[in-house]
């Protein structure tokens, strides 16, 4: 069975506010543009932070991992694009691309982990029923 490919992509302009001394994108925003394209994910596919906390369980970010390849500068319109990574772990696991827009060279790459907690922040191993639904209504189970 192939797996189906659940993936969004955000368009971004780099914005004054978002570039160092030197004229280049701050890292700590490349952060900020996952956070948006994973943001515009669960809203496409509703798996929505407040979905899940109405659930019952929060799902906090446990690994943030980046790559980066190229700067990107004042006014680069980019193109994050946020593809969801399937496991049969109780994790949330998201890949990254940001890609400059005009020339689709890749400029950062990355991925993030987030876990389950229950309402009294503790773990959960085992994977919510609501997230094992998400998946079959998804096609990916």
């Amino acid at each position: 069975m192939t797996q189906k490919k659940l993936q969004v992509e955000k368009e971004v302009e780099v914005r004054f506010s978002e570039v160092d001394s030197m004229g280049i994108v701050w890292h700590g925003n490349y952060a900020l543009y996952f956070e948006d394209a994973r943001e515009l994910f669960g809203k496409t596919y509703h798996l929505e932070y407040l979905h899940m906390y109405e659930m019952g369980f929060y799902a906090p970010l446990v690994e943030l991992s980046i790559q980066y390849k190229r700067p990107a500068t004042l006014d680069d319109k980019l193109r994050v694009i946020c593809t969801y990574r399937e496991t049969d772990a109780a994790k949330i696991i998201f890949d990254y691309e940001i890609r400059h827009a005009d020339t689709d060279e890749i400029l950062v790459t990355g991925h993030s982990v987030q876990v389950f907690l229950d309402m009294q922040h503790q773990l959960v191993w085992q994977t919510p029923a609501f997230y094992t639904e998400w998946k079959k209504i998804n096609g990916l189970c």
